[in-house]
Formats: C-alpha cells, sequence, structure tokens
C-alpha cells in the first residue's frame, strides 16, 4: 500500500471515488435483482434505517476523528522543520561571532548540512527513508564546538547560548527524522476501507421504488466516503505526495543567511 502515497493526487482521488461509486454501483443493481425482491421489510423499514444510521453514525465519528488526527499529525511535523530551520538560523548567527578559526569552520559546517537537509535528506523523506548524513556533518560541527574555550565573560556567554541553542537544534532535527515514517498504523487503514464498504452495503437495504433514486443516493454517499479517505490518504505521510512537505524554510535560510559569498 506503500506506493500509493507517492502516487499524484489527481489519480489517487478520482481513482478511490471511482472505485467505491463503482462497487457500489455495480452490488446495488445486482442486490436489487436477485435479493431485495425476496426481503419482506413491513414495518421493519423503520429497524433498517436505524441500524444504516446507526453504523453511518459510528464511521463517520471513526472517520472524522482518523482526519482530524492525521491533519494535525501533519501541521506538528510542520512546526518541527519549521523550528529546526529557526534554530539552525539562531545557531548561524551566534558562531558567525566567534573568532576565527571558529568562525569560518562553524559556519562552513552548517552550510553543508543545510545543503544536505535541501538535497540530500529531503529527497530521502520524499520517498520514506530516513536520511543519516546529517549526523557525520553535525557530529564534526559539535566537535569544534566545544573545542572553544571562551577568554572573556562575553564568549562565555556566547559559548552557553550557542551550546543550548545547538541542543535544541538537535532536538529538532530528531523529531523530524522520527517523523519520516509516521502514519496511521495498518489496523486503523483496516478499520476505514472495511467500515466504508460495509456502509455502502447497508444502504442497500431499502425498499426504494424507483431505482434511479435508489442509485444516486447510493452513489453520492459512495462519493463522500471516498473523498474523506482520499483526505486521510494525502495527509497521511508528511513528507510523501503532492502534499508532502517542501525544504522551503531550509532554502531561505540558506539563500538569505548563508551564501558563502556574503558576510555575516
Amino acid at each position: 500500500m506503500s506506493f500509493l502515497f507517492d502516487l499524484p493526487l489527481i489519480l489517487t482521488g478520482p481513482a478511490i471515488i471511482a472505485v467505491l461509486v463503482g462497487f457500489s454501483m455495480v452490488s446495488l443493481s445486482w442486490f436489487r435483482k436477485h435479493r431485495l425482491p425476496g426481503l419482506k421489510f413491513g414495518h421493519d423499514g423503520d429497524f433498517s434505517a436505524a441500524m444504516l444510521t446507526s453504523i453511518m453514525v459510528f464511521y463517520g465519528l471513526a472517520a472524522a476523528l482518523t482526519a482530524v488526527q492525521v491533519w494535525e499529525a501533519y501541521e506538528k511535523v510542520k512546526e518541527v522543520t519549521e523550528r529546526e530551520a529557526s534554530t539552525l538560523s539562531v545557531v548561524y548567527r551566534y558562531v558567525s561571532d566567534y573568532p576565527e578559526p571558529y568562525r569560518g569552520t562553524l559556519r562552513e559546517s552548517l552550510r553543508r548540512y543545510t545543503d544536505q537537509i535541501i538535497h540530500g535528506a529531503w529527497p530521502l523523506q520524499h520517498v520514506g527513508k530516513i536520511p543519516s548524513e546529517g549526523v557525520r556533518i553535525m557530529e564534526e560541527f559539535q566537535r569544534k564546538l566545544v573545542s572553544f574555550e571562551p577568554t572573556n565573560e562575553a564568549q562565555r556567554i556566547l559559548a552557553f547560548e550557542t551550546l543550548a541553542s545547538y541542543s535544541r537544534l538537535m532536538e529538532a532535527r530528531r523529531l523530524r527524522v522520527n517523523s519520516v515514517e509516521r502514519g496511521l498504523p495498518v489496523i486503523l487503514w483496516i478499520v476505514i476501507v472495511l467500515g466504508a464498504f460495509a456502509s455502502l452495503v447497508s444502504a442497500f437495504y431499502f425498499p426504494v421504488v424507483d431505482p434511479h433514486v435508489h442509485r444516486l443516493q447510493v452513489a453520492l454517499l459512495a462519493g463522500f466516503i471516498g473523498l474523506v479517505i482520499f483526505i486521510i490518504l494525502a495527509l497521511d505521510r508528511p513528507y510523501r505526495g503532492d502534499l508532502g512537505l517542501k525544504p522551503t524554510p531550509y532554502e531561505i535560510i540558506y539563500e538569505q543567511l548563508m551564501q558563502p559569498t556574503s558576510d555575516h
């Protein structure tokens, strides 16, 4: 199922809706022809309506909660990337006040790290793989950073603030890396998919006289359920697909703050 997250949304959206609508139309036609005439509803029609309502309420609640959870997870991952980029710019500005040769070496490490995120880590995240190259760059940066020995009070304060910001940067990086494989567990996807078909089948058990009305109502129900599943699919993997997060915050910092030719 993983490949579905990499398909263009312009294909997956209509495909999901088409599958559900197609299933409901074919199944409903067969059901009305072979099963519905043999059913005796009488006053049981009210019971069928109540059962359908119960099924749709439970499924609607499960789907709505899942969609909200997926959206909140997407927004949290976006906040993590923005936090890392923001903290990265703070660390870069702090090390720009270090004396040479520390300043040049530390800034160059941060440039390489940012460039690696944009051109190395992000393409891997976009296909669901966890990047690891940035660890080596930041280990070199850390060794150089902690080797600096302040010679006055101002440098001691600067070193303290830089180390604190560096710790926050590493925390944000770890959160970003951990979120690459974030997504709904398989069991939830099973509930969402099977619940959709169960909801559609339950709508067949109504003695609607006009078959066109029956088909239209079931088709509308299938289309709406398909839209909900499409939203969940589109946002379930924050870095993948057409709605996958972009490295824009890092690109802005690199272009406006870290260009090697600029003098900050």
